[in-house]
C-alpha cells in the first residue's frame, strides 16, 4: 500500500528526506495566543504517543516544533526516545513565548543557547533542520541579525544538520533561499502572494515548508469542494513544495490530510508517467 514515505522529497543537497506533510506539534505545548477556529485543551502523553505513532504508521517523517511553542520540545523528548532516527526534526531560533506574548530575540548569543537548549529538550545530540523564527521584519534579521550566521557555524560543528528561515515577505523569502538550506513560507488557497519564494527555491534547489497550508482550518469553499482535497491538489501542484506542515491532535483529521494528499501525490505521479 502507499504511504506518504513513497514520496518523500529531497533539501536540497543536505541529504535530508522529508515527507510531503509533516507533523506540526503547536497543539501538543501551547493553546495560548494561537489563531485556530476553536479552542483545544492539550492532549495528555497517551494521547500524543498515539498520534506521533499514527503519523508514523502514514509515512509522514517529518515533525515541526519551536521554543515558541510552549512545552511542545520538552514533550517531543521522552515521547520520540528510542525512535530518534527515524524522524527528521525541525525546531526553530528567535522567538521566546512567556505568558501569552511573544519576544524575539536574533542574536549570536541567543541563538547558540537557544538551539544548545533545543537540544536539551528533545534529548538529542542533533537537530536535523533549525529555522529562524521571523517577527515579520525578514529583510533586517537577515542583513543586520546574527541568526542565520549562527546557525550556518552549528551545521559546521556537526549540532545541525541544515538551516533556514521561516519568513513572512517575499523579498525575505527569497533572500533566505539565496542565504540558507530552505525557508518556510505562507501558502494556501487563500494566501498566493509568496509564491515567487517557491518559483525561486525551485529554481535554486531549495527546500521549501508551507506553513498554514490549511489557512489554520479557516479555508472555506463552496459547497461542491472540499477544502482540503482542493488545497493538497493546490499545494502540491507547485513543484517546489517539500513539505506542508499541518498541526494536528485529532487522528481523523490526520488519517484524512493523509489520504487526501496521497490523492493528489499519486495523480500527479500517474500523469506524469504518462506519455
Amino acid at each position: 500500500m502507499t504511504t506518504l514515505a513513497d514520496f518523500r522529497n529531497a533539501i536540497g543537497n543536505t541529504g535530508l528526506k522529508v515527507s510531503p506533510i509533516g507533523l506540526g506539534t503547536v497543539k501538543l505545548g501551547r493553546n495560548q495566543g494561537v489563531k485556530y477556529p476553536t479552542g483545544f485543551e492539550l492532549p495528555n502523553d497517551t494521547e500524543a504517543a498515539n498520534l506521533i505513532a499514527q503519523a508514523k504508521d502514514l509515512g509522514i517523517n517529518l515533525i515541526d516544533t519551536a521554543p515558541a511553542y510552549g512545552i511542545s520540545e520538552e514533550r517531543l523528548g521522552p515521547l520520540l526516545h528510542g525512535q530518534r532516527h527515524e524522524w527528521v526534526i525541525c525546531s526553530k531560533v528567535g522567538e521566546e513565548f512567556h505568558q501569552g506574548v511573544s519576544s524575539f530575540d536574533f542574536s549570536a548569543a541567543h541563538t547558540r543557547r537557544s538551539v544548545e537548549r533545543s537540544l536539551q529538550r528533545l534529548k538529542t545530540d542533533f537537530i536535523d533542520l533549525v529555522l529562524v523564527h521571523s517577527d515579520g521584519q525578514d529583510m533586517d534579521i537577515i542583513h543586520n541579525g546574527e541568526a542565520l550566521g549562527t546557525l550556518a557555524d552549528l551545521k559546521q560543528e556537526g549540532l545541525i544538520r541544515a538551516y533556514g528561515m521561516s519568513t513572512k515577505t517575499v523579498d525575505g523569502g527569497i533572500e533566505a533561499g539565496r542565504q540558507s538550506d530552505c525557508v518556510m513560507v505562507t501558502y494556501n488557497l487563500s494566501h498566493r502572494e509568496e509564491e515567487p519564494v517557491l518559483d525561486f527555491c525551485a529554481a535554486h534547489n531549495k527546500g521549501v515548508f508551507i506553513k498554514k497550508a490549511l489557512a489554520s482550518g479557516h479555508i472555506t469553499l463552496d459547497d461542491h469542494e472540499d477544502p482540503v482535497q482542493a488545497s493538497m491538489d493546490f499545494l502540491y501542484g507547485h513543484p517546489a513544495v517539500s513539505s506542508a506542515i499541518i498541526g494536528t491532535i485529532n487522528p481523523a483529521h490526520l488519517q484524512d490530510n493523509c489520504n487526501k494528499a496521497l490523492t493528489t501525490l499519486n495523480a500527479l505521479r500517474n500523469t506524469q508517467k504518462q506519455p
